[in-house]
């Protein structure tokens, strides 16, 4: 039988050869199930400490754990390897956001809040990230499919569930009260937009990948661009309305 410390070597060593993210039944399994559920996640919190001052972090989310470049070291890291994360477009960011906050939703609950048709290269695009997928449909005439996120989703944005995505009445408050310059049209990077809000920078970056701040379109940090504060607020005034046709 191994003793504590060579447990924790044992899932260290797993967790960092892994290139997903491993539950806790199965880093069980590294111990033929010898080892309970509760040493293993507290001796996983005991590494998370252990590793609490490095560049890199072991983080729990939505499907496992795993361990992580800490997001501050990551522009360093890019400047080895230029290649460009996807971008994608206000219409597939804001599908994103209604999904999120009004899953299970279908394309006519997206519709009626973005005001317009919903492509279906936009479904397969979030499709073919495995951020949404069909979890059922609605008694309606057609049935029409009900989409929902997926834990991959959870998994990108850093998050164990859903109720770790930043509520809308935040948002809403974070929005209220900031001044507004002059110019109707404001050229922001991340950092701008967090000290504006009044919220940390990885609270944009929550707001980014959920769709949020779809005007911002920073795109996970990768570029900048134009938005309107009234166009933000419009967004989340019509988003959190209709969150009543949901289910």
């Amino acid at each position: 039988m191994l003793n504590p410390s060579e447990v924790k070597v044992l899932l260290e060593t797993a967790l960092l050869a892994a290139q997903d993210p491993l539950p806790i039944a199965q880093l069980r399994k590294l111990f033929d199930d010898e080892v309970g559920a509760d040493t293993v996640r507290r001796l996983l919190d005991e590494l998370r400490n252990d590793w609490s001052a490095r560049g890199v972090q072991l983080v729990n989310l939505a499907t496992g754990w795993r361990f992580q470049t800490r997001p501050e070291f990551q522009r360093h890291l890019d400047r080895m390897n230029p290649e460009r994360a996807p971008r994608y477009s206000r219409a597939v960011l804001e599908t994103l956001a209604i999904i999120a906050y009004r899953q299970p939703a279908t394309r006519g609950d997206i519709e009626e809040i973005r005001g317009v048709t919903v492509s279906p290269n936009i479904i397969k695009t979030l499709e073919s990230r495995n951020w949404i997928d069909v979890v059922g449909h609605r008694d309606a005439p057609g049935r029409p499919a009900l989409y929902a996120t997926t834990k991959t989703f959870l998994d990108d944005l850093g998050l164990r569930s859903l109720q770790e995505l930043p509520p809308l009445e935040e948002i809403s408050k974070s929005l209220e009260g900031t001044q507004v310059p002059l110019a109707e049209r404001l050229l922001l990077s991340e950092r701008e937009v967090a000290a504006l809000c009044g919220v940390s920078r990885t609270t944009v970056r929550l707001w980014q990948a959920a769709g949020l701040l779809q005007m911002v379109e920073l795109h996970f940090g990768m570029r900048r661009n134009l938005y309107r504060r009234a166009d933000v607020e419009a967004f989340l005034a019509n988003l959190e309305g209709g969150r009543g046709h949901g289910g």
